[in-house]
């Protein structure tokens, strides 16, 4: 229902937008009095008021519940009015972002605005639309699993009953890459069994099989890939309906994570709003949830409060760390490729960061190199026709969004507003027989404005070459903005930031190591849980580390955690072990915990009175030193609760005569055996890794490693006597027998087995090579092991040369690698040559030290923290 006093959806909508623009424009200009009448009439004429209400609505309340909403995503953000009503946070006329873009005044579409929420709040908001519009009303969409290729065959193999091997080998077939379209030169083929017939000889020859199994089930996948075979619910896409939507559409049930049952619609998100019935898609954004997480890190570690929404967009620190391409971890700018462009770029001002956000893709992303050059004045800046100017000078003569080609369209050709998102579309989409029309109308436009008529056959043929991959401003200045949030913490808050980021990836083994190793690189140490220190998540200490969270550790419940920081809040930091058991409520301690604890280095702040292994040392009685320590603090604070019912109560009493658990010294374990425990608990090496002392020789002395095996494609498409090295430690080794009894381990078979079948042992670091061979004359080629050595004996000799512009040379060469110059009797230290560089001059000198330098991680990390070259030189044993 509406507020008292107004008429109708439309009243309260130009109400609710004016009133929003007294606080976006405190001084209303006549430009921006003209945008919002403009979009207001659109607006109503196509019947869309309760829509935007309605966005407005749910949108108010996730900020009024603490849910952190994104900025605007896609076309919506150029809507002056969704701008006004808190929708969107990017002022569209300051960035020339259009309106059109968005709705199209002359033809009646769908509005479609996509809210990015934070991960954990997305729920939220959700509970909180279907509370208000009524569960009947409110709808999730439904999704079709098709059967792609891979699944068609093995399901048509599992009822043609042919082998599991066969099956599996049919599978592997199909490379993880196609090869490339030849009527669409630099994209892929679609990976469809048609494809794999028509391109791939292996797949060819298997059409022609002996085996009428083989042929028959490549037959049957081929007529049934594509083929609904399951249902799901759409990630993100909900239906808000005036109406039951049982009276619109047939509905199923599903059921969400919580176990609730909810409403789907059986069509599908593509058909949906031929019902009638309007999509919204409510969107979780993981970069949401990191910044927010950055914010509650800042405000507990420093007590700032951040207005994230209101950093000065000038922010110096911030462009700095763009222009050094320090961006691993922050929003839209991490890749290494788009690192390379951000340094040779040098970005002074917003817009360059939104202008390198759209061209980084496939298209555009030939450009840079003259957008950089034009930026950095190597190359003239010019306008076919001067007026140009005021729409491409941002972008220094370069058109790199579909709102640049339409506002030209108007500018040069008068374009309606209606005509011009229609020359961006037919343009995109590749209409032909559109862009004939438009392109008559643009040189009819263009010379009845007095604009010379081969410059526009120019412009417009510049267009036609790279608007079909213009990219959406407004979407890529949302994204932006979200970006240089992340950038402004990281650059700011280093740590804060950092330890919100490893948070959120803590699922994701290969990331967190990625993100650890930039923390090393920033000079933050990453510590490992400690329980005076620690979090529930990762959080940042007293000193600027990151602390591990007691969460992350396995076996530790968040209700556990949350007592234990409970009680050490309230009283302060733990004094030694004993302290923890008096304090923490023996009700939520068992063994199990304490000895998840102690394995994962959380009491390590209590040694040398307490270590890790002495948790596990029995008394005479077989009781492990946690189940005494366990029963001591059971012991205190029952003796504690009942002398509070005394009048003549003393806890020292009781400390001075219960019998507080001995604790006998343990045998030390080795290295190895503490970091795998250590590993099995938090999921990754913290206090160490057992082969940092081999990273310089796995960096330099292989070419592969294990995770580029496992992604290596089917060995049928591997080149032959392809050779791949790898290193690692043995994590488990399996040793099998073949029908004849003979043994084998996995990929050692015969005389392999019994000459490297000797290094299977669990924590030992080995070398292996393989040989993409034939291990007979006769035989099919497959990956094939050659020799298996210890690392240790494996180890290479190198020589390193570093390049160092001259202004580093005082501040680098004498503060930082001189502490890593190696003592004379290191027989593998590195020979070190510096090539000092003055840019001036164009010119370097040479210089060869007669120290050597230590093969080191840290070496490789100080040398990448000051952007410097450098050149690792493998010397022959």
């Amino acid at each position: 229902p509406l507020p008292e006093g107004f008429i109708d959806n439309d009243d309260y909508l130009r109400y609710l937008t004016y009133e929003g623009a007294k606080k976006r424009w405190p001084e209303l200009s006549d430009e921006q009095r003209e945008r919002l009448d403009f979009e207001l009439e659109t607006i109503k004429n196509m019947g869309f008021p309760g829509y935007f209400l309605i966005v407005q609505d749910f949108i108010a309340a996730a900020r009024r519940l603490g849910v952190s909403v994104g900025p605007g995503r896609g076309s919506a953000a150029g809507s002056a009015v969704a701008y006004c009503l808190g929708i969107t946070q990017i002022d569209p006329i300051k960035y020339d972002l259009l309106f059109e873009r968005f709705l199209n005044p002359d033809r009646i579409s769908l509005p479609d605005i996509d809210i990015d929420f934070d991960d954990d709040g997305r729920a939220d908001v959700l509970k909180y639309v279907t509370d208000k519009y009524g569960a009947d009303k409110v709808a999730h969409i439904i999704t079709y699993g098709t059967m792609a290729s891979k699944m068609a065959i093995k399901d048509v193999a599992r009822v043609e009953q042919l082998s599991l091997a066969e099956s599996n080998r049919l599978t592997k077939l199909i490379p993880a890459h196609m090869p490339e379209d030849p009527n669409n030169k630099g994209k892929e083929l679609k990976q469809t069994l048609a494809n794999c017939y028509k391109y791939l000889p292996q797949f060819q020859a298997e059409l022609e099989s002996k085996d009428p199994l083989v042929r028959s089930t490549l037959k049957y996948a081929g007529q049934l890939e594509g083929n609904v075979r399951s249902t799901g619910v759409h990630a993100c896409g909900v239906i808000i309906g005036r109406y039951p939507i049982t009276d619109q559409v047939p509905v199923s049930t599903a059921t969400d994570k919580d176990g609730e049952k909810m409403l789907v619609t059986q069509y599908e998100g593509s058909v949906i709003e031929q019902t009638g019935l309007i999509k919204m898609d409510f969107l979780g954004l993981k970069t949401l949830s990191i910044i927010k997480e950055a914010i509650a890190n800042i405000k507990k570690s420093r007590g700032i409060d951040v207005d994230i929404d209101n950093i000065p967009l000038d922010d110096k620190k911030t462009y700095q760390l763009y222009c050094e391409g320090r961006t691993t971890g922050t929003f839209q700018f991490e890749s290494a490729g788009m690192q390379t462009h951000l340094r040779n770029l040098h970005p002074q001002t917003f817009e360059d960061l939104i202008a390198m956000n759209a061209l980084y893709r496939p298209g555009p992303m030939d450009k840079i190199p003259d957008f950089i050059d034009r930026k950095q004045g190597r190359e003239k800046i010019e306008y076919d026709i001067p007026i140009m100017e005021s729409y491409l000078k941002d972008t220094y003569g370069i058109t790199v969004y579909q709102e640049q080609v339409m506002l030209l369209s108007r500018l040069l050709a008068g374009f309606t507003r209606g005509e011009s998102d229609n020359l961006r579309k037919a343009m995109g989409k590749k209409l032909h027989d559109k862009m004939q029309a438009l392109k008559a109308k643009f040189l009819e436009g263009g010379i009845a404005r007095g604009h010379d008529a081969k410059a526009l056959e120019k412009i417009w043929g510049e267009w036609e070459k790279f608007a079909s991959y213009a990219f959406n401003k407004s979407h890529a200045t949302c994204y932006s903005w979200v970006a240089f949030q992340t950038a402004y913490l990281k650059a700011n808050y280093p740590a804060e930031y950092m330890a919100a980021v490893l948070s959120r990836n803590l699922d994701n083994t290969d990331k967190l190591s990625l993100f650890m190793d930039e923390c090393k690189t920033m000079n933050i140490n990453v510590l490992g849980p400690d329980i005076n220190e620690s979090f529930t998540r990762f959080g940042v200490n007293a000193h600027g580390d990151i602390r591990f969270g007691l969460a992350a550790i396995k076996g530790v419940g968040v209700n556990v955690i949350n007592n234990i920081i409970g009680t050490r809040d309230a009283e302060g930091p733990f004094t030694d072990i004993f302290n923890f058991f008096e304090r923490v409520p023996s009700s939520v301690l068992n063994r199990r915990l304490i000895e998840a604890l102690a394995l994962s280095g959380a009491f390590d702040s209590f040694a040398p009175a307490i270590k890790r292994e002495d948790f596990f040392e029995q008394n005479h009685r077989g009781e492990t030193l946690s189940e005494q320590l366990i029963r001591y603090g059971q012991q205190f604070q029952n003796h504690k609760s009942s002398q509070e019912m005394s009048l003549f109560g003393d806890d020292d009493d009781f400390i001075n005569t219960a019998a507080r658990p001995a604790i006998a010294p343990a045998k030390m374990w080795t290295d190895l055996e503490r970091l795998d425990r250590e590993r099995e608990l938090v999921g990754m090496y913290l206090s160490a890794h057992p082969l940092d002392k081999f990273y310089f020789d796995i960096t330099y002395g292989c070419n592969s490693s294990t995770q580029q095996m496992k992604a290596l494609p089917a060995e049928s498409i591997v080149a032959e006597g392809s050779t791949f090295t790898f290193a690692g430690i043995v994590t488990d080794y399996i040793v099998k027998q073949t029908s004849k009894g003979n043994n084998f381990g996995v990929r050692l078979f015969d005389k392999q087995f019994y000459d490297y079948g000797k290094f299977g042992v669990k924590g030992t670091p080995v070398k292996v090579e393989m040989s993409y061979r034939r291990r007979f004359a006769t035989s099919t080629p497959r990956l094939d092991v050659t020799r298996v050595s210890l690392l240790e004996e494996g180890a290479g000799h190198f020589a390193i040369d570093i390049r160092v512009p001259i202004e580093k040379v005082d501040n680098v060469i004498t503060d930082q690698i001189s502490p890593l110059i190696s003592a004379d009797d290191e027989a593998d230290a590195m020979p070190l040559t510096f090539d000092i560089w003055h840019p001036q001059l164009q010119r370097s000198l040479k210089m060869r030290s007669s120290r050597r330098l230590k093969k080191s991680k840290k070496l490789l990390q100080v040398l990448n923290a000051n952007d410097l070259e450098y050149t690792i030189i493998p010397i022959s044993n």
